[in-house]
């Protein structure tokens, strides 16, 4: 076994594999414990949309067939969520594997991409597997530090990743941020704005970035079905280029990488308004509920902008996390990410919500 696994690519035998959330099942078993909410991996606690569900049911009438390889309604429909050219839009399974092909097409093993210290751990993680460099920016009270990503960038870089708002942090950078880095950036670096959660953003400064894409062909935005219309168990994601990246992508991308019930629900989830404003509401108010409830107890959090809220539990925060868990609540600890106090906990529904600042205040306010 061990001359099978030396056999394998250097980069991949130095990787270490992605730690999900815990699921629920795992939780049960070891511990012997029900009534147990998940708020480690950012899911909605709304479920998933309505008409999204009955397009998938429906589609499973055909499973015997293929899917259209060009994925021609998703991407009109998506083109006409976001208002833009057909021709600019890329499919994937999951946002993970819209980067996966985003880094196949442009990196190499003597090229370097840039990210945030606590950027998103996937998008580190299939750098190296890559076998590319990857360099960490330390970050600036756990926000981008733009001014440090232009000041590394050499012959070698071939793209830079803002995860907008950041994930585990919350924080996002602004329009104007953006745009600096953008101004100073070679034409031949791609910039991807990972934006999983940009529509449960409600600050004027966050970038208007389709607008920049026709302004800037480098920039790359990323988006996701998995958050804010609840279709994380099917997978599915998209990249919108400029026309000639989105060519050079579906090269590198193989056909049929997302199945018929993930396309079907991908289309009635963007005609689905009523859900994602009651998503949108939903996380509003479930964040300002933590904000509040945390602020109470005295806990540091880090203000955010996204589904999910960051505290600092002022002590190892695997043991809170553990702690936690002995109470039927998942979480996520952010060892990984270089803030072994932290923990990131999903926003979920006011109950869930006030479960954990329960918790939390008999663990940590005592």
């Amino acid at each position: 076994m061990n001359d099978i696994f030396t056999q394998a690519n250097k980069a991949i035998r130095e990787t270490t594999p992605y730690q999900a959330g815990k699921p629920i099942e795992e939780v049960e078993r070891e511990l012997g414990i029900t009534n147990i909410i998940k708020l480690a991996s950012n899911e909605n606690p709304l479920g998933g949309s309505p008409l999204a569900i009955a397009a998938a049911k429906l589609a499973l009438d055909n499973i015997q067939l293929y899917p259209d390889a060009s994925y021609l309604q998703l991407r009109n429909a998506i083109a006409k969520y976001n208002n833009v050219d057909i021709n600019m839009v890329t499919v994937g399974n999951g946002s993970e594997n819209c980067i996966e092909f985003l880094i196949k097409t442009f990196l190499n093993p003597e090229s370097n991409a840039i990210v945030d210290q606590h950027c998103f751990a996937t998008i580190q993680i299939q750098i190296k597997a890559f076998g590319a460099q990857l360099r960490k920016i330390p970050s600036i009270n756990y926000r981008h530090n733009i001014n440090e990503t232009i000041k590394q960038i050499d012959q070698n870089t071939k793209i830079i990743f803002i995860v907008n708002p950041n994930n585990p942090t919350g924080t996002y950078t602004t329009h104007d941020e953006l745009v600096h880095l953008l101004n100073n950036v070679p034409t031949n670096i791609i910039v991807v704005a990972d934006e999983a959660y940009f529509e449960y953003v409600e600050v004027d400064d966050y970038p208007r970035s389709l607008e920049l894409i026709k302004e800037y062909p480098n920039l790359i935005i990323s988006r996701t079905f998995s958050k804010v219309f609840g279709l994380a168990g099917l997978r599915l994601g998209y990249l919108i280029t400029s026309t000639t990246i989105a060519d050079l992508l579906n090269r590198a991308r193989m056909p049929f990488n997302v199945n018929n019930c993930a396309l079907a629900a991908g289309i009635a989830a963007l005609g689905d308004t009523e859900f994602l404003i009651k998503t949108c509401k939903a996380n509003k108010d479930g964040l300002s509920q933590f904000e509040a409830g945390l602020t109470k107890l005295n806990i540091t959090y880090i203000p955010s902008v996204a589904n999910f809220i960051t505290i600092d539990t002022n002590k190892d925060g695997l043991t809170v996390f553990n702690q936690l868990l002995q109470k039927g609540i998942i979480v996520r600890p952010l060892v990984p990410y270089g803030l072994p106090q932290h923990l990131r906990i999903t926003i979920g529904s006011y109950e869930q919500n006030e479960r954990v600042l329960s918790a939390l205040k008999e663990l940590l306010h005592a």
